[in-house]
């Protein structure tokens, strides 16, 4: 029996490793992970999101990478005589692919990134040294461009990609590499020694993700050394760079989200890990700050953040354009992350909230349907200008979009040592355990987003109390929640057998939303948003110029289609193309004209044109 139990143990080892974030044994995360694979989207609407990803997201992206000297970067350190390609921070672009393709698991995909790492390896310095910028004549500039030179966050993508593979094969070649390479930024780097710097928050997460893998402290000490910014003296460093990267002065101190939108968010993501192992009190109430002063001031309807062009970077409280909207799609997918992080943390399903609108909207909205064409930007209204593209010379969006995607299944659930969390909806099956190692299956069935109906159907392995704690989503205005036919309300604690069936319906009435009166763009106007899908109005779907519409509240609004994708309201027309530049406020005559609204996400997928999710009301 006891060999027995030892095949089974090694048999279930390689899945229960497979999670995101491993907050299973940090001391002060409420929330432990379900492993990637434990969850198994079928026929909804990630599933189909997902399988895009795998069949044509990954592989295109890959050719593009090798048609654009990414790769051969690494060959030529291995003796390939060929010159150094793309900008200084190209090497992370291939580790988050490859972390994409870790996460997706697959056998072709698997292929490749052995292959990969090879070659990778192949150009790794016998210090433990990596990067292919700084090389050759620029060998004497290592670490001292830290303000831009992306190194740390290089190799913050790189430990990343390692970790997942790990997690999903047990292969720790790659992983080896990484390590590698940290020791000897630790035997070289920190107090009294060279000084570090992010310059990219990145690493944070990495950092405590490796510590949480090896066990060993000196992980987390050097993720606490980068946010503790106590080199800011030594590195003479300006009061603008410090903003610009939000690394450099103690995260502690900060007091609002601002500088460079991805790095933000990124350092929050890594200071909310540390907090998760060290449960330093000053890092909680920083974090909690930044989160009000996000959620509050700063994030669009979209869930996507950082509102300027200029250093991608968020603006002051309230300045959320539409039309210059900058709103990157990885900015989004920080979001995503940090909430993530703090629903780990602190059980609070508010964070889940959040993650689905930026994961349905300002997320989702950053690939093109077919999986092939990204957006780097998302604003909330266009001109036309075309905002979707096979590549970018800064690439990082579309692998970031590949990773979260193929990681996606990792978000639905957590376990606490009470029963089991459902963060987010979609037809999909779970096949894990409650953390007394009772096996539990939950199978989710449901046309959600398109419809609030959602049937739960609850297996566990022998009878068992435990607690169900459902997340009811901030936009249903009336929940109904009920367990074999009864009416209940989450969290529901009772004993579950087999076969016992939870139904929630959600309320998926048309809600029309307004902004704050402080966001000038937005005063007077109205979007549109059905369960958790923004939505506009794009220049194909009208009679009239997108520019000259006007939302009518008191008209319904209707599904216009088989399932919600397409909402219809009887708006109206004013034509203002002949208008006076200015005139004497009078009531302005319109036209009754139909109106058709499509998912945000979605727009931009068929051809160039306007496009506006805030739209005047009528009688403003």
């Amino acid at each position: 029996m006891p060999r027995i139990l030892t095949l089974l143990a090694l048999c279930v080892a390689p899945l229960a490793a497979q999670v995101i974030t491993d907050t299973s044994k940090s001391p002060h995360a409420k929330l432990h992970p379900v492993p990637v694979s434990a969850v198994k989207l079928e026929g909804g609407f990630w599933e189909a999101r997902r399988r895009v990803n795998v069949e044509r997201s990954l592989p295109v992206l890959l050719d593009l990478l090798e048609e654009h000297g990414i790769v051969d970067n690494f060959r030529r350190l291995a003796g390939k005589s060929v010159p150094r390609r793309g900008p200084l921070y190209t090497d992370s672009d291939l580790y988050k692919w490859m972390e994409a393709a870790a996460w997706a698991n697959d056998p072709k995909l698997n292929a490749k990134i052995d292959e990969l790492t090879g070659i990778i390896l192949a150009a790794q310095e016998p210090s433990g040294y990596l990067n292919t910028y700084y090389v050759d004549d620029r060998v004497k500039l290592r670490f001292t461009e830290m303000t831009r030179s992306h190194e740390l966050y290089c190799l913050g993508h790189l430990l990343q990609a390692a970790i997942a593979y790990q997690r999903t094969t047990g292969n720790r070649r790659l992983l080896d590499g990484g390590i590698k390479f940290v020791d000897y930024l630790i035997e070289t780097s920190g107090p009294g020694k060279r000084p570090l710097l992010s310059g990219h928050p990145e690493l944070e997460m990495a950092l405590v993700e490796l510590y949480r893998t090896t066990g060993q402290r000196k992980y987390l000490d050097l993720a606490g050394y980068l946010l503790s910014g106590v080199e800011q003296e030594r590195l003479k460093l300006r009061e603008s760079d410090v903003k610009y990267m939000f690394s450099g002065k103690p995260f502690t101190s900060r007091t609002e989200f601002e500088g460079h939108a991805v790095r933000a968010m990124y350092a929050a993501s890594g200071a909310a890990d540390y907090y998760a192992e060290t449960g330093d009190s000053a890092y909680r109430s920083t974090l909690d700050r930044l989160w009000s002063d996000l959620t509050n001031r700063k994030m669009y309807i979209t869930g996507g953040v950082g509102s300027r062009s200029s250093g991608e970077a968020f603006g002051e409280p309230y300045e959320l354009p539409n039309f210059a909207a900058y709103t990157e799609s990885c900015a989004a997918i920080g979001n995503l992350m940090f909430n993530y992080r703090m629903l780990e943390i602190t059980g609070d399903e508010k964070y889940a909230d959040v993650i689905e609108r930026a994961l349905y909207n300002g997320v989702n909205s950053g690939v093109s349907l077919d999986g092939t064409l990204y957006c780097y930007r998302n604003p909330l209204a266009s001109n036309g200008e075309k905002i979707r593209n096979t590549w970018y010379d800064t690439t990082c969006c579309p692998p970031n979009i590949q990773r979260l995607f193929a990681s996606l299944p990792g978000y639905f659930y957590s376990t606490t040592p009470h029963g089991v969390n459902v963060h987010l909806y979609d037809n999909s099956v779970l096949n894990w355990h409650l953390e007394d190692g009772t096996p539990l299956k939950i199978t989710q069935t449901t046309q959600y987003p398109w419809e609030g109906r959602v049937v739960m159907k609850i297996e566990p392995g022998e009878a068992r109390e435990f607690t169900l704690t459902l997340r009811k989503p901030e936009w249903s205005r009336r929940t109904v929640i009920t367990v074999n036919g009864k009416p209940v309300e989450s969290p529901i604690k009772r004993k579950w057998t087999a076969g016992d069936t939870v139904r929630i319906d959600f309320d998926m009435n048309p809600q029309w939303m307004s902004a704050n009166a402080r966001i000038p763009e937005d005063y007077g106007k109205l979007a549109l948003q059905r369960g958790p899908l923004v939505y506009c109005l794009e220049h194909v779907d009208q009679m009239k110029p997108v520019a000259d519409l006007l939302v009518n509240p008191a008209n319904p609004v209707t599904i216009a289609n088989s399932n919600g994708f397409v909402l219809h309201n009887k708006g109206a027309w004013r034509s203002t193309e002949s208008a006076p530049l200015y005139a004497p406020r009078s009531a302005a005559r319109t036209t009754p004209v139909d109106l058709l609204f499509i998912p945000y996400y979605a727009w931009a997928s068929r051809e160039p044109g306007p496009m506006a999710v805030w739209i005047p009301e009528i009688n403003r």
